[in-house]
């Protein structure tokens, strides 16, 4: 009889810190058991968001790991470039000048520096050969596109 007692004690005791954590008002068993059963799928949906944000989250660091600030102005012949990052960018300015190759421009002068940070400043005209005008938003992205091929390379390489 002792020992129904006191399994019967230590249930209602385990029924009550069920009902404190679960924050029920529940008075009897199955309605604190439902009660923890809510609490614990409202656990299961917050994780389900944290993860989905944290997802979220890597993927856009993916999409631009180093802050970089990147503008392009169109000039009366050509464009005036302008990229910079508070990081050192090894092999970073092979990139962007392959990325101006690809486009059929030209680097008609340029200002670089690489040692704590990474700025470049340069002036850029087409190929008088070139028949089609390139826009300085195509500009823009194949630089962007050139950063962030660099950023993936660079990735592989550590």
């Amino acid at each position: 009889m002792v020992s129904r007692e006191h399994k019967r004690a230590g249930l209602q005791e385990k029924l009550q810190l069920l009902r404190s954590i679960t924050n029920s008002h529940a008075i009897n068993k199955a309605s604190i058991i439902v009660d923890a059963s809510k609490y614990i799928q409202e656990l299961k949906q917050k994780v389900e968001r944290l993860n989905q944000d944290v997802a979220a989250a890597q993927t856009s660091n993916n999409q631009n790991p180093l802050p970089m600030q990147v503008t392009v102005e169109t000039l009366e012949k050509g464009y005036l470039v302008n990229v910079f990052s508070d990081k050192s960018c090894p092999g970073l300015l092979v990139s962007v000048l392959e990325a101006f190759q690809e486009l059929g421009l030209n680097v008609l002068e340029a200002r670089v520096s690489c040692t704590d940070s990474f700025r470049l400043q340069a002036v850029g005209g087409e190929n008088e050969e070139q028949s089609e005008c390139v826009d300085a938003q195509v500009v823009k992205q194949a630089v962007l596109q050139a950063i962030k091929n660099w950023s993936g390379s660079s990735e592989q390489k550590e």
